[in-house]
């Protein structure tokens, strides 16, 4: 039973991100740049560890080892599109609700707000490499975030690993 409390505190704190493993010569559209992008990511492992240390503290499961695969995905997309504008002056959060793309070169559409465009990145969270569901194949930029971790599928199982990032993708949808 120690071993097990012991495992799941270690498990709260997400793996160091690898920053080696970024190709620093990455093509990205609209002034982003791949420590724009590590930042946003830093951030993002950085906030899983506060709330996992945060509800293990009350005996509540890790954050990421109960979310269904969509609410990830939706957490992490989120999350980005709030984050990488902090980093990246150039690019923007959409601010049309449920705007198509999620993030847009700044000063591109009045008040920042496209309701569908093919000028900007889409952003989608994943835990699996590949495979990502998204809505119909559209013409813009497609960033993909890939995580590993456990699963809400991993309930019943005795083996504890912690939210590592494994890679960025991006390409033109």
């Amino acid at each position: 039973m120690i071993n097990t409390i012991l495992e799941e505190a270690n498990a709260c704190q997400p793996l160091p991100l690898q920053t080696e493993a970024f190709n620093q010569n990455a093509q990205i559209p609209f002034g982003l740049e791949v420590g724009h992008i590590q930042a946003a990511m830093q951030e993002f492992l950085d906030f899983i560890g506060f709330v996992n240390l945060a509800l293990h503290s009350k005996k509540i499961p890790r954050l990421e080892s109960f979310l269904m695969p969509a609410n990830f995905s939706s957490m992490v997309g989120e999350f980005m599109n709030a984050a990488i504008p902090k980093y990246c002056k150039t690019i923007v959060k959409n601010t049309y609700h449920n705007g198509h793309p999620d993030l847009i070169p700044a000063g591109k559409f009045p008040n920042d707000a496209v309701q569908h465009g093919t000028v900007g990145i889409e952003i989608k969270g994943s835990r699996h490499r590949s495979g990502w569901q998204g809505h119909n194949a559209e013409d813009c930029w497609l960033m993909v975030f890939v995580f590993d971790s456990n699963t809400s599928r991993d309930a019943l199982k005795t083996f504890r690993r912690a939210l590592s990032a494994l890679s960025a993708c991006m390409g033109r949808n």
